[in-house]
């Protein structure tokens, strides 16, 4: 019988977290040469410090961040770049960018033509970022394998400044742990991903003077105002009718026309006449409001009727829905090309969205082998790959009354480090993002001219995630590697 009383076993603490990274070595061939690399894979301890009446009193671990890294072993590790590359939502892991794009392997999760079956393929990636930079994949917090320790509140992260001093602080524990404050410093973001990494790269100069080489933003959105159908807000409207345009194109809205002209024809009715004739109003002329509904209607696809009833205000996920409901089918979101078969024609919003419904699978099944299989971590918690619950608490009281937006934060990072590169990837197929609004957000950052030349982009004939496309994922691949090499300043 224990002699320890009752009431003393009950108040022990639980044990202090401590990092649980594992190492694992690799080999990847890419064009006969063959790359030897380490993969570190784990959570590690985020830690706070502590002061009682000014007083310190260590660092009171918070949370545990997971994340894996990939070093080349052969390359000196001090001036080798490094991307510190996370997915978005808020609420999503970094599976996506890790596991489609930038990692050593890679899952196989088909196309529109070609979806792959259960139970999936994880293959060799040779066009992966790990040939122009080392990779560290982070997951912010109640995402992947991250959460708050015992005793500690998930929602302390879930929101805009906590997100960006939390996934900071790791890129500065993993930068100093491994020697690489003189390593060339890139950051790659998807979707959410884009607007923290812009705030990123200004958090990091002001608080830790970490100044980088280069920001990857892919399908990027700086200004949520632009994206987001809020009752006054009239912005999104005409932003999205390119988007529109190329979905319908797709579908064969269009007959035999060129994308390119039909681009051409939405992207200038979205400059001019859409924003003049919202802006108008009741005030718009009859026979100019009829022209518009007319233009409108023949640029997306959908009929005159629909076009008039909504007063030229066509919703994205309205938009999804409708286009193709005279076949039973709705579009996706994320990517555009696919489609699915809606159970309820009268149906307002689609009941789902294929372009995410159709790959998930692959991506966690791959992951989920992969990660216990062949980097050795296990773990047996539910890897969260899109969590509901984040999303719904994510809380971005720092932008109330006004849009939530990066634009003024890139804008400074830019300024203060001319040498600071970006690079944006858009779809055209891309419902979430689209690409006219990123274009009209990064007209408008606040910078000179000469630093306009710092900037990038590149066009893909795909959606959100864009390397589901095989095409659009090799050229990818050689759009960011040559970003990374002709910015790193070696």
């Amino acid at each position: 019988m224990s002699d320890t009383p009752a009431e003393e076993t009950s108040e022990k603490k639980a044990p202090e977290p401590s990092d649980d990274l594992v190492t694992t070595q690799h080999t990847l061939t890419v064009k006969r040469r063959k790359l030897a690399y380490t993969a570190r894979t784990g959570r590690i301890v985020l830690r706070k410090e502590v002061l009682t009446d000014g007083k310190f009193e260590g660092h009171q671990a918070k949370a545990e961040v997971f994340l894996t890294s990939y070093t080349l072993d052969d390359a000196e590790p001090g001036s080798r770049p490094v991307t510190f590359a996370f997915n978005g939502g808020p609420g999503s892991a970094s599976v996506w960018l890790h596991m489609g794009l930038l990692g050593p392997r890679r899952a196989v999760s088909g196309d529109v033509d070609s979806p792959e079956p259960p139970p999936y393929r994880l293959v060799d990636n040779p066009d992966t970022l790990l040939v122009h930079s080392d990779l560290v994949f982070i997951d912010p917090v109640s995402t992947g394998y991250s959460r708050a320790v015992n005793g500690e509140k998930p929602k302390e992260y879930l929101g805009f400044t906590p997100d960006l001093e939390s996934v900071g602080e790791i890129i500065r524990l993993w930068t100093s742990r491994n020697g690489r404050w003189l390593s060339p410093k890139f950051l790659a973001g998807e979707s959410y991903g884009t607007l923290r990494a812009a705030a990123l790269a200004a958090h990091l100069q002001e608080r830790h003077g970490m100044y980088l080489n280069g920001l990857m933003l892919i399908s990027s959105v700086l200004d949520m105002g632009t994206i987001r159908f809020t009752e006054g807000n009239d912005k999104p409207f005409p932003l999205y009718v390119p988007t529109y345009a190329a979905i319908a194109h797709y579908h064969g809205r269009h007959g035999d026309r060129p994308l390119d002209d039909v681009l051409a024809d939405a992207e200038e009715f979205a400059a001019r006449e859409l924003p003049y004739a919202l802006e108008r109003g009741a005030r718009l002329a009859a026979e100019e409001r009829t022209a518009a509904v007319q233009t409108l209607a023949s640029l997306t696809g959908l009929e005159e009727s629909y076009v008039d009833r909504v007063n030229l205000r066509i919703e994205h996920v309205r938009f999804f829905t409708e286009l193709l409901r005279d076949r039973g089918l709705t579009t996706g979101r994320m990517d555009g090309r696919f489609t699915t078969w809606e159970p309820d024609g009268g149906r307002e919003h689609m009941s789902d969205d294929a372009s995410i419904s159709r790959i998930i699978g692959a991506y966690s099944a791959a992951f989920n082998h992969y990660v216990r299989g062949e980097l050795e971590y296990r773990n047996d918690l539910p890897y969260e790959i899109l969590s509901m619950d984040v999303v719904r608490d994510w809380s971005y009281s720092e932008f109330e009354g006004r849009a939530v937006s990066a634009v003024d934060a890139l804008s400074a990072a830019m300024r203060a480090n001319p040498h600071l590169k970006v690079h944006v990837a858009l779809g055209y197929y891309d419902g979430a993002t689209p690409y006219y609004a990123a274009e009209h957000v990064l007209a408008r950052l606040q910078i000179p001219d000469e630093l306009r030349e710092n900037i990038e982009s590149a066009y893909y004939p795909a959606g959100h995630m864009m390397y589901v496309h095989e095409p659009s994922r090799v050229q990818q691949s050689k759009d960011l590697g040559g970003f990374v090499a002709a910015s790193a300043n070696r």
